[in-house]
């Protein structure tokens, strides 16, 4: 026997119940806040370690003992620590409201200094991936560099497509402004959207929601919504 839909009456689904107020992320632990003067500490910290690094290990590489070497990869671990508490706070913050100005600044700051000093370090994974095959095996052979052998390995994979210097710089300076700008401009321009629905002013999740109610009435209220701003 073959069903068509025109067969079954089909029951629609319940009207989800108000949950309330949605979770948020409690950033306070990794910052206190926007003004935080610990997040302001951190990142001149960065920036002054990220210069500290350069002046002690830039051209040098080649030259280093084993244990001077996990030394300096020890320290750029801790740098990249760093940077990714800073960088997880001001991005999970802005992606909490991309709405507003106050923190897409805060936000645009922190990228902006924060790519600057990872050009002071650019140098330490290209420098890595010019050592010698023979050389670097050695030092990993230590128990203070073999710590880090999985992750030199995988630096070693990107040998075949690691560019000059000076074009890897370029492309870590064009990061701000190119993809990443366009990227963030979308978030801002989509947050700001807002849509007339039934004489109510939604933004554009609330509004996409309503396309999967079970009235047909309002998913189609919704939809003309949407086209009439889109």
């Amino acid at each position: 026997m073959t069903f068509h839909s025109s067969d079954v009456a089909l029951s629609p689904s319940p009207a989800p119940a108000d949950l309330g107020a949605l979770p948020e992320w409690r950033l306070e632990h990794l910052y206190e806040g926007i003004d935080s003067s610990h997040f302001a500490a951190d990142l001149e910290r960065a920036e002054r370690e990220a210069k500290l690094f350069a002046d002690a290990y830039r051209g040098k590489l080649d030259a280093l003992a084993s244990e001077t070497l996990a030394e300096a990869v020890k320290a750029y671990e801790a740098l990249q620590d760093l940077t990714g508490r800073i960088m997880a706070y001001a991005s999970l913050l802005y992606a909490s409201d991309t709405s507003s100005p106050t923190i897409a600044k805060f936000y645009g700051d922190a990228q902006e200094r924060v790519t600057a000093l990872a050009g002071d370090v650019l140098f330490f994974e290209l420098e890595l991936n010019r050592l010698d095959d023979a050389k670097l095996n050695a030092a990993m052979a230590t128990p203070a560099l073999g710590h880090y052998r999985p992750w030199l390995e995988d630096i070693r994979k990107e040998k075949p497509h690691q560019l000059a210097d000076d074009l890897e710089r370029l492309f870590l300076d064009k990061s701000v402004s190119a993809a990443a700008a366009w990227n963030r401009l979308f978030d801002e321009t989509m947050a700001a959207l807002r849509f007339d629905f039934e004489g109510e002013s939604l933004t554009l999740e609330p509004l996409l929601a309503k396309l999967m109610d079970p009235d047909a009435k309002i998913r189609e209220t919704a939809a003309n919504a949407l086209a009439a701003t889109l």
